[in-house]
């Protein structure tokens, strides 16, 4: 029998540049003309929100932001290394990456002999370790894995796709980002990878590139995408895996990778800021080990609060759901001005 580790992290892109830039995205937004005037200056921001900008535009905020998640990316390697898991399996989005116009699946198993990028060959500014445009990462993937999961969904009647190469791009951020921050002291990541993309952004996708884009040209109506794959779908599918999983030789750690409410995505908040109050409901029911309260949370309420993302955890939950599991950590990093509230969790065996 298998053994199975659950892991839930954050891909959050700004973590890889200068404390300076993690506010990139609202000073952005701010520059936005739709944005109405009463909320272009931080006395028209909720209290919360303004305490955190500070006298010196977040930047003090930035710096206990990163140590706060750099915090739960060191004890969430530190939980992998101690379980040694023969792969991993990562949830993740793609932002219009891989998949382009030509194809958008619902989910696709990327089982790949091997996955090489050059993260910061177009990054835009300096990367927090300094490393060089021309470095190249190397990660092994699991083609034998990757195949016995897909076999194992299709034959439990979910119907997955996979990939043995990649399409338009070597690895989408939401994969890339995680190994980055798993290996955020540089030891290396010795453990095989499958990714395991959700299209979590769904209407937006391709409308919107699933990326940020201001108010002025936020996609609405006909303008939209068809649908991500329901919650409970999400929710179902990782119950599946957990079963295909669990009944491997493998030790394996299943981790979801996202950040939850995005301001970019929220347009009730003029897309400044993130929906706390929608973030902090669905912690208490993670911390509460209320699974039932994820897998009912309808994909309108998912929309109206900007958390496509949580589409990834939804996939942790039925799996932890399945294996009996509650969470034996929880973290949980709120903000206001830095785009996106974060969770880091772990289900030990």
């Amino acid at each position: 029998m298998g053994q199975i580790l659950g892991l839930g992290v954050t891909h959050f892109p700004p973590l890889s540049g200068p404390d300076q830039n993690l506010g990139r995205i609202l000073k952005r937004a701010l520059e936005d003309p739709a944005v109405p005037e009463t909320l272009r200056h931080p006395e028209g921001w909720p209290a919360a929100m303004r305490e955190e900008y500070g006298a010196d535009a977040g930047l003090t905020s930035a710096r206990h932001h990163r140590e706060a998640l750099v915090a739960g990316f060191r004890n969430a390697r530190r939980l992998l290394d101690e379980f040694a898991p023969d792969f991993v399996v990562i949830w993740g989005d793609d932002q219009y990456e891989n998949f382009k116009e030509d194809v958008i699946p619902p989910f696709c198993v990327l089982a790949y002999e091997s996955l090489t990028t050059k993260p910061w060959e177009y990054y835009r500014g300096p990367n927090t370790w300094n490393e060089p445009a021309d470095k190249t990462f190397y990660y092994k993937g699991h083609p034998g894995a990757g195949k016995y999961i897909a076999t194992g969904m299709l034959e439990a009647g979910f119907d997955v796709s996979y990939a043995y190469k990649p399409l338009h791009h070597d690895l989408g951020h939401a994969f890339l980002n995680t190994l980055l921050f798993l290996d955020y002291d540089r030891q290396g990541f010795p453990y095989p990878v499958v990714p395991f993309q959700v299209n979590c952004y769904g209407r937006r996708v391709v409308a919107q590139q699933a990326g940020s884009r201001g108010l002025s040209e936020f996609p609405s109506g006909d303008e939209l995408d068809p649908p991500s794959p329901a919650p409970w779908r999400c929710f179902d599918l990782g119950a599946a895996c957990a079963r295909v999983v669990e009944k491997s030789p493998w030790r394996v750690a299943l981790i979801a990778s996202s950040s939850w409410s995005h301001a970019f995505l929220t347009p009730k908040h003029h897309l400044l800021f993130p929906d706390v109050d929608a973030d902090r409901s669905l912690y208490d029911a993670l911390q509460a080990g209320d699974y039932k309260a994820w897998r009912e949370r309808p994909l309108s309420a998912i929309e109206d609060s900007g958390q496509q993302e949580v589409l990834n955890w939804m996939c942790l939950m039925g799996a932890m759901k399945e294996l009996g599991r509650r969470p034996t950590e929880t973290s949980y990093v709120q903000s206001y001005i830095f785009n996106s509230n974060k969770c880091f969790a772990a289900f030990e065996p």
